[in-house]
């Protein structure tokens, strides 16, 4: 396999929706919290990319096989059109999921068996988006899942991973006895900046759900806008462009985030003018790059007024 058909393949353009988040959790833990581990963040960035690869060629290789439409099998789908084998595929995916696991559980032993029950949900979530005889993505769940998993679960490990147990979420086992503690004040402050990643990334997906409607009817694959409509999708959509900002504001306000952060409002006007776009028409190839450009200016804004209340506080 060449590397032009492997990073199509695991679609490497698209591992901003795992690294904006991360950046977020890092810059949070270091801005709210004063900490930061090298190590641990390191092993975790790169345990993170490899599984975000493997369940998009899981993705690809579950829509390759069971596709309906065999004009997208063949010409459409990256196996198909590189003429990729899918026994080498599955093997690379092997790989990779292996790779991941591996350095995932040496971050468990590096931090707390919490972190085990959180990258197992994680890890299953991920791998049964796409697979599976019911993949979660072939149902009205993807965009929770998505949003969930990649918008709030990657900054809340890379906070974990970087702050002592106590300070954010912990869990301890003295037989018989398994205690959950941590701090209600700093789980908030986390929740309300995660907002902007997670509404971003299920946006991505919506909108991508919008601009393929008619494919996806094809292919027998029931997305979210198939219940709530073309309207209704769209309506949800606006929302969501929309909510990081109230949830930033929010946590301003309520002391959780410093000043800085609210310079996130400044790409405002350009974030808005990409949602009318894409409200207008829902378009694949003209109008769906809107859902990543605010995907960046939400989540980038975000990550620059984190990195100023560093800067201040400090």
């Amino acid at each position: 396999m060449s590397v032009s058909a492997f990073m199509e393949l695991v679609e490497a353009r698209t591992k901003l929706a795992s690294i904006l988040p991360f950046l977020v959790g890092v810059l949070f833990a270091f801005a709210y919290f004063g900490r930061l581990d090298g190590v641990n963040t390191a092993l975790f960035f790169v345990a993170m990319l490899l599984f975000d690869m493997t369940t998009t060629a899981i993705n690809n290789l579950m829509d390759y096989q069971k596709a309906k439409d065999a004009t997208y099998q063949r010409e459409t789908n990256v196996i198909g059109r590189r003429h990729l084998a899918v026994g080498q595929v599955t093997a690379l995916i092997l790989g990779m999921l292996g790779a991941a696991t591996v350095l995932g559980l040496v971050l468990v032993w590096r931090t707390d068996w919490l972190l085990l029950l959180i990258g197992a949900a994680c890890f299953v979530i991920g791998i049964f988006y796409t697979f599976g005889p019911l993949p979660l993505s072939r149902l009205p769940l993807g965009e929770v899942f998505s949003g969930v998993t990649m918008g709030l679960g990657i900054p809340f490990i890379a906070v974990f991973i970087n702050v002592a147990p106590n300070d954010l979420l912990g869990l301890t086992v003295t037989w018989p006895v398994v205690a959950l503690h941590g701090d209600f004040v700093s789980l908030i402050a986390l929740f309300l900046v995660c907002v902007t990643p997670m509404a971003t990334i299920a946006n991505v997906m919506l909108a991508n759900n919008l601009s393929d409607i008619a494919q996806d009817t094809a292919n027998h694959r029931m997305t979210l806008p198939m219940y709530l409509g073309q309207g209704g999708g769209v309506r949800l959509w606006q929302t969501l462009t929309y909510s990081g900002y109230v949830a930033v504001v929010g946590a301003v306000l309520l002391g959780a985030l410093t000043w800085p952060v609210l310079v996130t409002l400044l790409a405002l006007p350009l974030v808005a003018r990409n949602a009318n776009r894409f409200a207008h028409r829902q378009d694949k190839a003209r109008t769906f790059p809107m859902a990543l450009r605010n995907l960046m200016l939400e989540n980038g804004g975000l990550i620059i007024g984190l990195a100023l209340s560093l800067l201040v506080k400090r």
